[in-house]
């Protein structure tokens, strides 16, 4: 990829957190259709590497993604500047809602949220349709569609991402190459990844004994790094333990917790930027608990992100690495499906008139660009609701 300027990416970035509706997958598909297909910032393969480095990472995927191709259009500032594009939105609406908790009510947002999901399906099947073409005429590497796929979906949770992968990898490395097997002459080098460890795993100690003597803001510091460092699987996932680090000790009642896991799912972008909400309700509408939190939960993922890039660049000089990565392409392809098939197929289906209107979304996706699709489908689950 040749390096691109860091306002770019940034502004790339930023138009994609105002219309990322649908969560991690939606997101995968938003960006693999700008920047794979739209942009040619990277290719399907390169893609498909940073979705399975994002797999294998605490934190965030789709975010995480961002940042790598961010970090390969314009270096770390890049990655820097793609994170803070794609979570800007989204933070500034959730650390706004946080200011008038008290008056939020998540329900009667209900029908609105269920067009969402119908155009995050559309989006999804857009992608996978997208992603599976290359492979039509591939019965190995569909044989590993099909059983990375099945996989996850039996399994279910990281252990069945994990294992899909890890099927992927190995099969795939047995498998003879597809056409040309070129390794990218990529000058990254693994030593380059110890700095950013050793910070990642520095801060996880020297926090907590800031946080004992330090003030709320150093507590909240502690207690979302902890959270972004130490719980896979994205960002629904995580909320878990972000309630039992703000719901159980007491920074944030729980009904207010769960009036912003709410909304957060009404909002574009990454999901964690619930994380802007929590820390204003903590600090009582401080902005800079917000902003401490939001940094706070998303800096494992900016330093094990960095770590991992140079890790990957040193890695795909190998051929048996190369043909690994393959396998772990359409591994991904399998991962997307069995998140289709669960829980993005069923949520749009059990909307009011959700059948329609997802046959509806899903022939509108290739002719109406994604800012255009999302209201049209919240506008017409919303009448859809009002007149059942």
């Amino acid at each position: 990829m040749t390096a691109g300027p860091v306002g770019e990416v940034f502004l790339q970035f930023l138009r994609l957190g105002l219309v990322g509706f649908g969560g991690p997958v939606a997101h995968l598909a938003l960006f693999r259709r700008r920047f794979v297909e739209d942009l040619g910032w990277l290719d399907g393969r390169r893609f498909a590497e940073y979705t399975a480095l994002a797999q294998l990472l605490p934190g965030p995927a789709s975010s995480q993604v961002a940042m790598a191709i961010g970090h390969g259009r314009a270096g770390f500032a890049g990655l820097l500047a793609a994170w803070l594009g794609f979570v800007l939105p989204a933070a500034t609406v959730m650390a706004a809602a946080g200011v008038l908790a008290l008056r939020l009510d998540p329900e009667a947002a209900r029908p609105w949220l269920d067009g969402l999901e119908i155009a995050a399906l559309a989006v999804v099947v857009d992608a996978w349709g997208r992603m599976l073409w290359p492979l039509r005429d591939d019965g190995r590497r569909l044989a590993l569609v099909i059983a990375a796929a099945v996989l996850a979906g039996v399994l279910g949770g990281t252990t069945g991402q994990m294992l899909a992968l890890a099927t992927g990898a190995v099969a795939g490395a047995w498998l003879p190459p597809r056409g040309e097997e070129a390794v990218p002459a990529d000058g990254g080098r693994a030593r380059r990844a110890l700095p950013w460890l050793g910070t990642f795993l520095l801060l996880l100690v020297l926090l907590p004994l800031a946080a004992r003597s330090g003030g709320p803001l150093a507590v909240l510091a502690d207690r979302f790094y902890r959270a972004g460092a130490l719980v896979f699987g994205g960002g629904h996932v995580v909320l878990p333990l972000l309630a039992n680090e703000v719901v159980a000790p007491g920074l944030v009642p729980e009904p207010l917790f769960l009036a912003g896991y709410g909304l957060a799912q009404a909002v574009p972008g990454p999901l964690v930027s619930l994380a802007a909400y929590l820390g204003m309700v903590a600090t009582g509408g401080g902005p800079a608990g917000a902003l401490v939190a939001l940094v706070a939960v998303y800096l494992p993922s900016l330093l094990l992100v960095a770590a991992g890039l140079p890790l990957l660049a040193a890695l795909r000089r190998h051929r048996p690495v190369v043909r690994a990565l393959a396998g772990i392409e359409a591994a991904v392809v399998g991962l997307l499906l069995a998140a289709l098939l669960d829980p993005v197929l069923p949520r749009a289906l059990d909307a009011p008139a959700g059948l329609p209107l997802a046959l509806a979304a899903l022939l509108a996706v290739r002719v109406l660009p994604v800012w255009l699709l999302v209201p049209a489908s919240a506008l017409a689950a919303r009448l859809a609701a009002a007149l059942s």
